[in-house]
C-alpha cells in the first residue's frame, strides 16, 4: 500500500465529517467561524490595532456581529490596519453566512425527502397496523374507518413497499373521507427488524399481515410473523395479530410460528366453502356480506346477567333488537346455534346480532304471546339430487367439490368443464371420495359462447365459474372469468332460465367491473377476505364464530322455506318465527322476501335482525334465515 500524505489525510477526515449529515457541517462551520473570529481578534488585540482599548472578548464579539451582518462594518472607526481586520472578519462571514444557508437549505430538503419516503418513526399508542400492501387495503382501510366511526381520534398506520405518497394518494382517492382515522403510511420491509419499529408495534391495538401480490405469498407472511414474534425489542405482552394463509399446507407452519398471538385467515379453504355454500342458497352472499361488514349489523359478546341461571332458549325471545345466535362460554370457547337447554353462566356471553353494541338491551319475554295456530310442526322440505356445473379449474377446485358434497343430496351430479384439466388433476379428483355426487369431466374452451350454450344450461340449478389461478397471471384469468360470466348473463336473460352463478375474482378491482345483478350472482374475492380480516382485527374472539359458521360440521346459515315454519298470507312478527325454530333446535337470524330478490336497495330482499315487533305478511315462495346443523 502506497503511504498517504497528509492533504490526502485531510481531505479523507473531511470527508467523513461531511458523510455525517447536515448537523455535522454546521458544527464544522461554527467551530471555523470561531477560529477566525478568535484569530483576527487576537491580531487586533496584540497589535493594538483598535482605537480604543478594548478586551479580547469584546473584539470577538465585535467580530460575531460582522460575521453575522456584513452591514455592521459601515460604522466603524480607527485606522486602515483595524479596518481590514474587520473586513478580513466580514468576508469570513459572508462566506459562513452563504454556506449556512446552503447547509440548511439541504438539510431541509433531505429531510422533506425522508418524510416523502415514509421513513420517520411513527409515535402513537392504540392503533391498527397493516404490514404490506395490495388491492384488499382498500377494503380493509374502509371498513377500519367505519369501526372506528365512534371513537375520536383512531389511526390506521400502513406499511407497504410502495411510496409513501404512492399509498396515500390511492387511499384518499379510493377511500376518500376517513373520517375520525388518521391513516398513516411508510414505506418499509416487514420482514426487517429496523423498519418494524417505524410503525411502533409495541404500543399497536392490533396488527394485519396481507398477503403480498406474486407468487408464494404465504411464506413472505410466515417471514412477517417470525419477524413479529420472534423480535429482541417486541414488547412482553401478547400481540393480537391477524394474518391471511392463501394455500391450506402452510397453515400449520403459520400457526406453529405465530402462537396464540395470531389468528390465521385459511383463504384458500375458506373461499371453497363460501362458494360450495352460496352457489346452492341463493341471497346467502348477501347474508354473509352483511355479518362481515361494518356498515350494518355485525356480530357482538355480550354478558346478560338477568338470564344467568337460564338457558340459551329462554335467551332467544328476550331481545327485541337483538338476535341470539350462540354463546361463548367463560374458558373462550364459541359455539353457534349451542343446545337450547344449555343454561347460561355468570362468566359466559351470548353472541349477538346488532347495530351496534347499545342496541342490546335486555326485554324478557314478558307481554309476548305467541299464537300457537301460527305455527307449523314436523314439516319440512326435503332436498332433491342438484346437478351443479362447474367452469374452469385450479387447485381449489377438489376442495370446493368436497364442500359441496357435505350439502347436496345423494344422487347429486357435478360436471367439470375446463380447457386445462390434466390427466393428473383428473386424477387428484377422480381419487376423492364422495358420498352424494358423481363427477363428470368435460375439456372444452369455457370462455366460447358455442360452449356454453351447448352445456344446456337449464339442466343446472347452479354454476361455479372457478379462475385458472394455476396456469394464468392474475389479470389474465381475471379476465377470463369475466367473459365466462357475461355470456353467462346473457344466456339467463335471452332464455329466461334463472341459475345460481358464483364466480371466483382475485383481483378486488375486476370485481368492480363484474358488478352484481342479483342475489343468484355472487363474486368471491379477496373483498370477503379484507371484511373478516377487519372483524376480527378489533375482536379477536370472532375467527372462532366465523370458523364455526363456514364449517361444515358446525352450525351453518341456511335460507329454509318459510312455509315450513309459519303460516303465510298472515300478518305476524318475527317471535312467532323464532319460536317456531326453537323447536326445531335452529336460530332464526332473518328472512328474505323473494319478491324484492332483484332490488338492490332493499338487499335483494335479505333482512337480518329485524326488529321482532315489527310485522310482516309472508309469501310461500319466502325463505326463513336460520342457523341450524344441517
Amino acid at each position: 500500500m502506497l503511504p498517504s500524505n497528509w492533504k490526502e489525510q485531510l481531505r479523507y477526515r473531511l470527508d467523513n465529517i461531511f458523510a455525517k449529515g447536515t448537523g455535522a457541517l454546521i458544527v464544522l462551520l461554527a467551530v471555523a467561524s470561531l477560529a477566525i473570529i478568535f484569530l483576527v481578534a487576537l491580531v487586533v488585540k496584540v497589535f493594538n490595532l483598535a482605537p480604543d482599548d478594548i478586551s479580547l472578548p469584546k473584539l470577538m464579539w465585535m467580530g460575531l456581529m460582522r460575521t453575522l451582518d456584513s452591514g455592521t462594518m459601515g460604522g466603524d472607526e480607527g485606522g486602515w490596519p483595524f479596518l481590514f481586520a474587520m473586513l478580513t472578519v466580514t468576508v469570513g462571514g459572508i462566506f459562513v453566512v452563504s454556506t449556512l444557508i446552503g447547509i440548511l437549505s439541504s438539510g431541509i430538503e433531505e429531510r422533506l425527502d425522508a418524510l416523502r419516503r415514509g421513513r420517520s418513526r411513527i409515535v402513537e399508542s392504540g392503533h391498527t397496523v397493516i404490514l404490506g400492501w395490495s388491492p384488499a387495503i382498500i377494503t380493509l382501510v374502509s371498513e377500519l374507518v367505519e369501526a372506528n366511526a365512534s371513537q375520536r381520534d383512531a389511526c390506521i398506520v400502513i406499511m407497504g413497499d410502495k411510496d409513501t405518497v404512492e399509498m396515500q394518494e390511492e387511499i384518499a382517492d379510493k377511500v376518500g373521507d376517513t373520517r375520525t382515522t388518521r391513516v398513516v403510511c411508510r414505506t418499509g420491509n416487514a420482514i426487517e427488524a429496523t423498519d418494524l419499529q417505524l410503525v411502533s408495534l409495541q404500543t399497536a391495538k392490533s396488527i394485519i399481515v396481507v398477503r403480498p401480490e406474486g407468487e408464494d405469498p404465504d411464506s413472505q407472511v410466515i417471514k412477517v410473523l417470525l419477524a413479529i414474534t420472534k423480535s429482541p425489542t417486541r414488547r412482553p405482552e401478547p400481540y393480537h395479530i391477524v394474518a391471511e394463509i392463501y394455500n391450506p399446507e402452510n397453515f400449520d407452519v403459520a400457526k406453529m410460528v405465530g402462537g396464540d398471538e395470531v389468528e390465521l385467515i385459511a383463504v384458500g379453504d375458506l373461499v371453497a366453502r363460501i362458494m360450495a355454500q352460496t352457489c346452492r342458497q341463493s341471497g346467502l352472499s348477501i347474508v354473509y356480506t352483511e355479518l362481515l361488514d361494518f356498515g350494518g349489523d355485525e356480530i357482538y359478546f355480550k354478558a346478560e346477567p338477568a338470564l344467568v341461571g337460564h338457558t340459551v332458549a329462554d335467551a332467544m325471545n328476550s331481545f327485541q333488537t337483538a338476535t341470539v345466535m350462540g354463546i361463548r362460554t367463560g374458558d373462550g370457547a364459541s359455539k353457534l346455534n349451542p343446545l337450547l337447554d344449555t343454561v347460561i353462566g355468570a362468566d359466559d356471553q351470548l353472541i349477538f346480532i346488532a347495530a351496534d353494541d347499545s342496541s342490546i338491551h335486555y326485554h324478557g319475554r314478558e307481554g309476548i304471546a305467541i299464537d300457537e295456530s301460527l305455527i307449523k310442526t314436523g314439516t319440512v322440505t326435503v332436498g332433491s339430487p342438484e346437478h351443479t356445473l362447474i367452469l374452469g379449474w385450479n387447485w381449489r377446485t377438489p376442495a370446493v367439490i368436497r364442500e359441496l358434497d357435505n350439502y347436496v343430496a345423494a344422487g347429486s351430479q357435478v360436471t367439470v368443464v375446463s380447457s386445462d384439466v390434466t390427466g393428473d388433476v383428473a386424477d387428484i379428483a377422480h381419487a376423492m371420495t364422495l358420498q352424494n355426487q358423481i363427477l363428470h369431466f368435460q375439456t372444452a374452451d369455457t370462455t366460447n359462447r358455442k360452449v356454453l350454450e351447448g352445456l344446456d344450461l337449464a339442466a343446472y340449478r347452479h354454476i361455479i365459474v372457478m379462475s385458472y389461478s394455476d396456469v394464468l397471471e392474475t389479470q389474465l384469468a381475471d379476465a377470463r372469468t369475466l367473459v365466462t360470466l357475461l355470456h353467462l348473463r346473457d344466456i339467463a336473460d335471452r332464455s329466461g332460465h334463472r341459475f345460481s352463478i358464483v364466480s371466483e375474482m382475485l383481483d378486488v378491482r375486476n370485481r368492480n367491473l363484474a358488478e352484481i345483478t342479483q342475489a343468484d350472482d355472487f363474486i368471491v374475492s379477496d373483498r370477503l377476505i379484507s371484511l373478516m380480516m377487519a372483524q376480527v382485527s378489533t375482536n379477536k374472539a370472532l375467527n372462532a364464530v366465523f370458523a364455526d359458521m363456514f364449517d361444515a360440521d358446525g352450525a351453518e346459515v341456511y335460507l329454509k322455506p318459510i312455509s315450513d315454519y309459519v303460516q303465510t298470507g298472515v300478518e305476524l312478527d318475527f317471535y312467532a318465527v323464532i319460536e317456531s325454530a326453537r323447536r326445531r333446535n335452529e336460530m332464526a337470524i332473518g328472512y328474505r322476501i323473494v319478491a324484492n330478490g332483484n332490488n338492490k336497495e332493499l338487499q335483494y330482499g335479505i333482512v337480518v335482525n329485524p326488529n321482532k315487533t315489527n310485522t310482516v305478511t309472508f309469501d310461500p315462495s319466502d325463505m326463513v334465515i336460520v342457523l341450524a346443523d344441517s
